[in-house]
């Protein structure tokens, strides 16, 4: 195996320069100040103490800058991940309790596996199965339920944590008349300093004012004691190896939990990998290797106490715009989180709650996409059914359930394609030999007898039996008896054995009512499958046509070029594969 494959660092690292280390010392400390107020708080939605945001952070960047293949995301703890840890978890055990964090972190280890094995099946393509308006629905609905969360650290109330929109609003307004007014003035005030910041200059750590002002606010009057919730004391010291007991029933429990955000994971790292790789242009993201890189952070974070994490959009986003060259920048944003946890904890004390939840709430806002639904309900209605199927189950039965049902509904949608693909009648164009749509061209050249169609799909298990429908519909509503039925085949790039066995039988009914069967630019391993299922016995070469107008021209005067020295000629480094064929 080749080891810069496996290892992506030994392709850049020898490359690298001291031009490119401004760029991302720089970047690095940016998203490292970054990771510290937004791992605590992501930790909060985890339903885990702060101090495991922290630790989220350190161990899985360095591991990713082995194994990665982006030079610019940023990984670490997320706002989507974290509520899905809670939402799962919180089933299995109390949040806050040993049992929940040790769940948790076995989690990150789980997922991490399922994300290598992944990786070397190379099921890469597996972030496919979500399509764009399922990720934004999804992403949307997810958005607001972490956001509503956030309002008893916002209201200073105590309110149950779940993932159904409905129960968090009811709750919330039944406990409105006990809304801690100096927490909400708090929460308040950081979201202002927080967006203020960024319309100041998008390089100042908003975030990270917010918080260092809210400690002193909360410090100096002493609001702790006035019932403003803060972080209090959070451990010292960097997370120390620690392998989590279990039992194959927990394991086993948590499985689906752990598969589910191995993949929402992997979409979001490779959609915001491949988004920045588009803008930098100099390198390409594997999709594979990617998956290795997040399982391999995972799996070893594990290891160190970590939750899962991923690639972050907002983080990655800056780390690109802070002028970040090379994975380097997540060493130093680790070592900026190592050196809070040794030296700064004491100072995060007096941080409120409230503070946390500003932060998250500006975070997540951005995730809500309003723009892309308009736009999408314009263009494209039934997509923008699937957006808003995928939008209110979230919403209404948690995140996984969304996420199963977005999944679900993108395969059904692409089988449904796959079932009924297009079928163009055709007709030529007068004076030339190019054939379009009848449907969407006018004045072309048509022949009563003659049905001339272009299948634009190939033809396998789960389309035959459309196709051959079509045809014997086609051939029933004729008003006049159709003698040639003529497939263009030039979209056809694969035939399967159902198929071929399909096309036999339709072959044998279109013999059986006087109709003859042409096709046209058929691709090599097309006729080989009909080589090899037999088909060449009903399909002969002279069924079979260069281009279309040739067999056209053959269906209407009788006369056609040779097609034997073109068939040999094209299949000279096979020939055994026409042989049969061209002896008929």
């Amino acid at each position: 195996m080749n080891i810069k494959k496996l290892l992506p660092i030994f392709d850049w690292l020898p490359h690298y320069s001291k031009k490119q280390l401004g760029g991302d010392l720089s970047a690095g400390i940016t998203v490292g100040v970054m990771l510290i107020p937004q791992g605590m708080a992501y930790a909060l939605i985890a339903g885990l103490p702060p101090v495991y945001g922290l630790y989220a952070a350190i161990v899985p960047q360095l591991i990713y800058v082995l194994f990665g293949t982006s030079r610019q995301l940023a990984v670490g703890p997320v706002a989507m991940d974290s509520l899905l840890v809670a939402s799962g978890v919180g089933l299995m055990a109390t949040e806050g309790t040993d049992t929940y964090i040790a769940l948790a972190i076995m989690l990150a280890g789980t997922m991490g596996l399922i994300q290598v094995v992944l990786g070397l099946a190379r099921m890469g393509f597996v972030t496919n199965l979500l399509s764009k308006p399922v990720i934004s629905g999804f992403t949307s609905a997810a958005a607001i339920i972490i956001g509503l969360n956030q309002l008893k650290y916002l209201l200073g109330v105590e309110l149950e944590k779940t993932s159904k929109v409905y129960k968090i609003l009811w709750n919330a307004i039944q406990a409105l008349d006990q809304t801690h007014l100096v927490t909400l003035a708090l929460g308040i005030g950081g979201i202002i300093i927080i967006k203020g910041a960024k319309k100041i200059h998008k390089s100042i750590p908003g975030a990270l004012v917010a918080v260092v002002i809210g400690i002193i606010v909360v410090y100096a009057f002493r609001l702790d004691q006035s019932g403003v919730s803060i972080v209090r004391e959070i451990p010292e010291g960097l997370p120390a190896v620690k392998l989590q007991d279990f039992t194959i029933e927990s394991w086993l429990e948590l499985l689906p939990l752990a598969v589910t955000i191995a993949i929402v994971a992997y979409m979001e790292a490779y959609s915001v990998s491949k988004s920045i790789e588009a803008k930098v242009r100099t390198y390409k993201v594997s999709a594979n290797q990617e998956l290795i890189a997040l399982g391999m952070s995972n799996m070893i974070g594990s290891l160190f106490q970590s939750y899962p994490v991923t690639g972050g959009f907002s983080r990655s986003a800056v780390n690109y715009q802070s002028g970040a060259n090379t994975p380097i920048t997540s060493v130093f944003s680790a070592l900026i989180v190592g050196f809070t946890l040794l030296f700064l904890t004491p100072l995060f004390y007096y941080l409120p709650h409230a503070i946390l939840a500003a932060v998250i709430l500006v975070a997540v806002s951005s995730l809500i996409d309003i723009n892309y639904a308009i736009k999408l309900y314009k263009c494209s209605r039934w997509e923008f059914t699937l957006l808003l199927i995928t939008f209110l189950v979230t919403l209404n039965f948690s995140m996984v359930p969304g996420i199963v049902t977005g999944i679900i509904l993108s395969i059904l949608t692409l089988l449904f394609k796959l079932a009924y693909p297009h079928i163009a009648e055709l007709g030529r164009l007068k004076g030339h030999h190019e054939f379009r749509n009848v449907k969407r061209f006018k004045n072309l050249e048509t022949w009563d007898d003659l049905l001339i169609l272009r299948l634009d799909a190939s033809l396998t298990f789960i389309n035959i039996q459309y196709f051959k429908e079509y045809i014997e519909e086609k051939l029933r509503g004729s008003e006049v008896p159709i003698k040639y039925v003529i497939v263009n085949a030039s979209a056809i790039s694969y035939l399967d054995a159902s198929a071929s066995q399909g096309l036999r039988d339709l072959l044998e009914f279109l013999k059986e009512q006087n109709v003859e069967f042409l096709i046209s630019d058929i691709k090599g391993p097309v006729r080989d499958m009909m080589y090899r299922t037999g088909i060449n016995d009903l399909v002969t070469i002279d069924h079979l046509f260069i281009d279309l107008n040739e067999a056209v021209k053959f269906a209407t005067t009788q006369e056609r070029d040779s097609f034997k020295d073109y068939a040999l000629q094209a299949n000279e480094k096979r020939p055994n594969v026409f042989e049969n064929i061209t002896k008929k």
